[in-house]
């Protein structure tokens, strides 16, 4: 590994390419935070893909593709006299070290939890309205439930027992099971939002992540349908020409190969 002055190097030649870039570049001359920002969600969403697909050689990529993007904001940002890189870092040192008085202060915390519950405490002392406040609204569903049902956790609103999560479950489902039945589309519609918030709750409690199950399912489904579709190919046949147990035979075949 790198030492510490490799990387400060590293970082001061990321920020004099940015500056010459903006100077010289017409794309990059002409970026700016708004129109930035939908780039950035699609190479967030494109580390996330790296994780999940556990590819080193592309985490590097997508985490470099991220970096640029903040020394951009930051770059654009210092130009227009708000603030420059600098200033975000102090500011993300400093609250690090305000956030962290157990390793900086005198408080205690000797678990991940009682970590979580002072950090929650303190971000309220420092004047966020809510608890759930730090849960940006435009985070996607099934992690925006995760973490307003952790957050709530940290300051005691939570299920004591996990049988109790069950519970709810079963509940929620029947609830679900009798809209669909009587074909009440609205009602169901939001008991189906009940029912996969009560499932998150079951794998928060399992300290399961549900966003990461579910893309995993989706990968693997993804990949399945796809050796469907390549041996179709081989086989010249179509869709349309076989049942469903036939294409189960090809899903099966895939999942028979690890796929």
């Amino acid at each position: 590994m790198h030492t510490k002055e490799q990387k400060l190097a590293a970082f001061s030649r990321v920020l004099d390419i940015m500056d010459e870039l903006r100077e010289k570049c017409p794309w990059d001359r002409k970026q700016t935070l708004e129109t930035l920002r939908h780039l950035t969600i699609e190479e967030t969403y494109e580390l996330s893909d790296a994780i999940v697909q556990n590819n080193p050689s592309e985490l590097k990529k997508e985490i470099g593709d991220v970096f640029l993007h903040l020394v951009f904001y930051a770059k654009i940002a210092s130009e227009q006299n708000m603030f420059d890189i600098c200033d975000v870092l102090d500011a993300l040192s400093d609250k690090l070290i305000s956030r962290h008085p157990h390793i900086y202060g005198d408080a205690v915390a000797n678990t991940e939890e009682e970590v979580r519950e002072n950090w929650e405490q303190l971000k309220l002392k420092e004047g966020n309205k809510s608890v759930l406040s730090g849960v940006a609204k435009g985070t996607p569903s099934i992690v925006k439930a995760y973490r307003m049902q952790e957050k709530a956790a940290q300051v005691g609103f939570d299920w004591e027992t996990p049988e109790q999560v069950w519970a709810k479950v079963y509940e929620e489902l029947d609830e679900f099971k009798q809209e669909i039945q009587q074909n009440n589309k609205s009602a169901a519609q939001d008991e189906l939002g009940d029912l996969f918030f009560a499932l998150i709750n079951v794998a928060r409690k399992y300290q399961l992540n549900p966003d990461d199950g579910l893309e995993h399912t989706n990968q693997k489904f993804q990949n399945r349908f796809m050796y469907i579709e390549s041996q179709l190919q081989t086989n010249q046949q179509q869709f349309s020409e076989l049942n469903l147990e036939q294409l189960d035979h090809y899903w099966n075949e895939a999942k028979s190969k690890g796929i």
